[in-house]
C-alpha cells in the first residue's frame, strides 16, 4: 500500500485530492503540503530518517505534485528530488497541458490534468503501485513512466515515455495530452515530425498527435534514434524513408503516403546518410 504526499497551494484543491486519495484502498496514508517548502521539508525528513526511522524511505512512496505554485514550482521540486539516491515517485497534477514533456523528462509516473477525475487519479495510483510492487521499498526501480499503459491507435504497446535501451527496458515514449487523457506514443512508431508554430505534429502509422515542443528540441533529443532534419519544418526517421527522388533540381522523400520536401542545405547530407544505411 502507498504512502502519499499531495502538494498544492490551493487548499480546496488539495483537500479534494487528499479526499480522493484516502478513499483509494491502495493508499495506506495521504498527507498534504500547501507549499513547496513544506513539501521539501517533509520529503527530506523521510529520506534522511533512513529505513529504521518512522519516516524512512518508505514513509513517502509517491508525491502528487501541482506544477504552478508560489515560489518553487512542482517541476523545481521534482528536479531537486533527482539529487536523492532513492527519491519517491512523482505524479504531476496540474491544470496545464503544456508541461507534459518536461514532466516525463523528469521520470514522472503520470501526468493528471485538473479537474481531477476519480477514475483518472485511480489509474495514476495503479501505475505507481505497479512500479513499486515488484521490487519493494528498498530495491524499487527509479521513478519512471507507466509499466503498461492501455494501447490506443498509434499509441504504445510498452511502458514509459523516457526509458530506452535493451533487455527489459522499453523504448522511449513521448506523452501526448488530448481531452484530459495522456497517451504515450513510442518514438519508434513516429515516422516524421512536422513543425506547426509553437507545436509539432507527430505522424505515426495510426494517425497524428499535436505536442507543444520545439522541433529543434526533438532534433537534438532524437538524433541518436535515427531522426534527421530534412527541412525547417520536418524531422524524419531515416528508417521510415521509402524513396528519395531528385527531379528538376528539387529533392523529395516519400515516407509512407507522404511526400516531403528536402531543403537544399540538407539534401546532400541526407543522400549520404541513406547510402551509408543501405550499404551497412
Amino acid at each position: 500500500m502507498l504512502r502519499v504526499l499531495a502538494v498544492d497551494d490551493e487548499m480546496p484543491l488539495l483537500e479534494e485530492l487528499l479526499f480522493l486519495l484516502r478513499a483509494d484502498p491502495r493508499v495506506r496514508s495521504a498527507e498534504g503540503a500547501s507549499d513547496a517548502t513544506g513539501a521539501l521539508r517533509r520529503i527530506t525528513r523521510a529520506l534522511e530518517a533512513g529505513p529504521d526511522g518512522p519516516d524512512g524511505p518508505d514513509g513517502i512512496d509517491v508525491v502528487f505534485l501541482d506544477i504552478h505554485m508560489a515560489g518553487l514550482t512542482g517541476l523545481d521540486i521534482a528536479r531537486l528530488l533527482t539529487g536523492f539516491a532513492s527519491p519517491p515517485l512523482i505524479v504531476f497534477v496540474t491544470a496545464h497541458e503544456g508541461f507534459a514533456v518536461q514532466a516525463f523528462d523528469l521520470k514522472a509516473v503520470d501526468y493528471v490534468l485538473k479537474p481531477v477525475r476519480p477514475e483518472r487519479l485511480a489509474e495514476a495510483v495503479r501505475r505507481a503501485c505497479a512500479l513499486l510492487a515488484p521490487a519493494g521499498p528498498d530495491t524499487r526501480p527509479a521513478a519512471g513512466p507507466p509499466s503498461a499503459p492501455p494501447r490506443a491507435p498509434g499509441g504504445p504497446g510498452a511502458r514509459g515515455p523516457a526509458a530506452e535501451g535493451a533487455g527489459d527496458r522499453a523504448p522511449e515514449q513521448i506523452a501526448v495530452e488530448l481531452g484530459g487523457v495522456t497517451r504515450f506514443v513510442p518514438v519508434a512508431d513516429i515516422a516524421y515530425v512536422e513543425a506547426q508554430g509553437d507545436y509539432v505534429r507527430l505522424h505515426t502509422g495510426g494517425g497524428s498527435h499535436l505536442v507543444r515542443i520545439p522541433l529543434s528540441t526533438l532534433e537534438e533529443r532524437w538524433a541518436a534514434r535515427g531522426f534527421v532534419r530534412i527541412h525547417r519544418r520536418h524531422l524524419v526517421a531515416l528508417s521510415r524513408i521509402d524513396e528519395l527522388r531528385l527531379e528538376a533540381g528539387s529533392t523529395t522523400v516519400r515516407v509512407g503516403s507522404a511526400e516531403l520536401q528536402v531543403s537544399r542545405r540538407h539534401a546532400r547530407e541526407l543522400r549520404d546518410l541513406l547510402m551509408r544505411r543501405a550499404t551497412g
